[in-house]
């Protein structure tokens, strides 16, 4: 029999504050139907689009079939959901001519990633054609991902909120890993030094380099870099964002943050720029220029002050998180149905 306080430490109440739970190991459930229900609907009916063709909106959420929920396994958060929505849509043309239609998207779910959402526009039944049924196919089913991003990404940050809970130390499991951290290797005599602001010791930096297309406008892919809910939608991660000169930003959970220097919409973005396991104080100089190719935009990245250890690193996170995360949840990596 082990002695006193030499048990497994998944089992020793005293490690928790509350003795509930003990460090999450036990397996607990949260349903979110019910917030899913009316987030979903709050969210779709703010949908609006316009364009040359005229203006388009939902207005009528005429199905909600499905459910959602939450569990907590070992301090890990696993999220299940499914929903089959129908809405109603109206469109008014330049002209003052308005027309009806709907939108179905049959098994939105977990097991899908948002790019393969299936997203059906039609008009209703005896409307004659008009050109706001491809602004609707288009702009419309934009925002609906973006919408559908934006619930997903509230109901794994703002639901979630009590469901990991502290133990005495502080110490906590996180709902997102935090980004793994390679060993650095030596340094290279050719490498240029960099001076870290707080702690003055010189460090090898290198220069990167990244270029990726997305089928979307850039005005599009501005917004989804600049707006919070959407940064938190691509990245699946609580992030902080004041998309201004000077603004401060966090991203996943905290592990990169820095400054917005210079934003010109639709064109280019300035960041100082860091990972949280660089050492103190130093910050790189991230640029990123939105090019229109016509139908789809040609993102370029360049880098200026990467610690030399951390170049391979960085490349990873920035195709992992960044490109590949707008594409599959934004649905910019494929054509949209």
């Amino acid at each position: 029999m082990a002695k006193w306080g030499q048990g497994d430490p998944r089992w020793i109440v005293e490690q928790r504050a509350d003795a509930t739970n003990v460090n999450n190991w036990h397996w607990t459930e949260r349903d979110a139907t019910a917030w899913s229900n009316d987030k979903l609907k709050e969210l779709f009916m703010a949908v609006s689009v316009t364009g040359e063709e005229g203006t388009c909106e939902v207005t009528e959420v005429s199905k909600m079939d499905g459910e959602a929920s939450i569990n907590n396994r070992k301090g890990k958060l696993i999220f299940f959901y499914e929903w089959d929505v129908k809405l109603s849509w109206q469109g008014q043309s330049q002209s003052g001519v308005k027309y009806k239609g709907h939108v179905e998207m049959p098994n939105l779910s977990d097991e899908m990633t948002p790019a393969r959402w299936r997203i059906r526009v039609s008009l209703a039944k005896d409307e004659p054609d008009t050109n706001l049924l491809s602004l609707m196919r288009k702009d419309g089913v934009q925002r609906l991902r973006e919408v559908v991003a934006k619930y997903i990404s509230t109901l794994k940050t703002e639901f979630t909120q009590g469901m990991i809970l502290p133990v005495t130390n502080g110490v906590s499991h996180e709902a997102v890993d935090d980004i793994k951290q390679k060993v650095p290797p030596p340094e290279t005599r050719n490498a240029k030094p960099a001076t870290c602001q707080n702690t003055g010791v010189k460090i090898p930096t290198c220069k990167i380099s990244m270029k990726e297309t997305f089928l979307t406008s850039p005005e599009e892919l501005y917004r989804v870099l600049t707006t919070q809910e959407l940064v938190q939608g691509f990245t699946h991660a609580p992030a902080t964002l004041e998309a201004e000169k000077g603004g401060k930003f966090q991203l996943l959970g905290g592990n990169v943050s820095g400054e917005f220097v210079e934003l010109d919409s639709e064109k280019r973005i300035v960041m100082s720029w860091r990972f949280k396991s660089w050492p103190a104080g130093h910050h790189a100089t991230i640029s990123l220029s939105l090019s229109d190719k016509g139908g789809e935009t040609e993102l370029q990245m360049e880098a200026r002050g990467v610690p030399q250890s951390e170049e391979q690193h960085t490349k990873d996170g920035w195709k992992r998180y960044y490109f590949d995360g707008i594409k599959q949840t934004f649905g910019y990596g494929a054509m949209l149905l």
